[in-house]
């Protein structure tokens, strides 16, 4: 309220309540809610939507990070090394396995050796001289050209004793052992029992008679030498 006094212009109290203060207090009074409330109203569903873009974005930059417990890594090392113990003994196998094979076909190399050459030292051994040609068949029978040859003529030199000595014999198989082995041929020694019969010993004289036969299995296991045969006709 303004007083005149003496043309003085004068304020009273009853002014000081609405002076600018109050106005102030007034307006802070209303202002600040309203403003405070609608500021986080506005702003809340912004700031949440940036904040979940940021951790989604922190998650995919953020590495991985894979944790192994040490009974993990126990058992992934015993996989391990039982892999490697079950390579090696499969290797090892393996080898073994061929050193076998090898083994045993060198064995049956060596017994079919010593067969045919059995089998070849019996017809050699067994002639009749009324039969001789059944028994020169039988001598050239799995040789080579070149032995079968040499052994036609030792025939035909051996039947001009074989004849008048009316030679008739008769074999049975006794043993044969691989002397040696050379480059895949084999030396085999056979032993037969030889029963004779000849006009100088009627009654049947026993004997062994010897080979030594040559067979060589890269060629048809054909026989390419024989020793002894003049064995047989040893008696006179």
């Amino acid at each position: 309220m303004v007083v005149l006094k003496g043309g003085t212009m004068t304020k009273t109290p009853s002014d000081a309540s609405t002076s600018p203060e109050d106005d102030g207090h007034d307006d802070e009074a209303q202002t600040p809610k309203g403003d405070t409330g609608d500021d986080r109203a506005d702003s809340s569903p912004a700031d949440s939507g940036e904040h979940d873009s940021d951790h989604a974005v922190k998650a995919k930059r953020t590495p991985r990070r894979v944790s192994l417990s040490v009974r993990t890594l126990v058992v992934a090392g015993a996989f391990v090394i039982l892999l490697g113990a079950v390579g090696v003994m499969t290797w090892l196998y393996i080898g073994e396995h061929a050193k076998v094979e090898a083994q045993t076909r060198q064995a049956d190399d060596r017994h079919h050796a010593e067969q045919i050459a059995l089998d070849y030292a019996v017809n050699a051994a067994a002639m009749n001289f009324q039969d001789l040609n059944a028994w020169k068949g039988k001598l050239v029978n799995g040789t080579t050209p070149q032995l079968h040859d040499k052994l036609a003529k030792a025939a035909t030199q051996m039947e001009q004793l074989l004849v008048p000595l009316e030679w008739n014999s008769t074999s049975q198989p006794l043993a044969a052992k691989v002397r040696s082995e050379t480059n895949g041929v084999y030396v085999v020694d056979t032993f037969v029992s030889v029963l004779t019969k000849t006009t100088q010993a009627p009654d049947n004289l026993q004997s062994t008679a010897t080979y030594s036969i040559t067979i060589d299995p890269n060629n048809n296991w054909q026989i390419s030498d024989v020793g002894g045969i003049g064995a047989v006709v040893g008696a006179k």
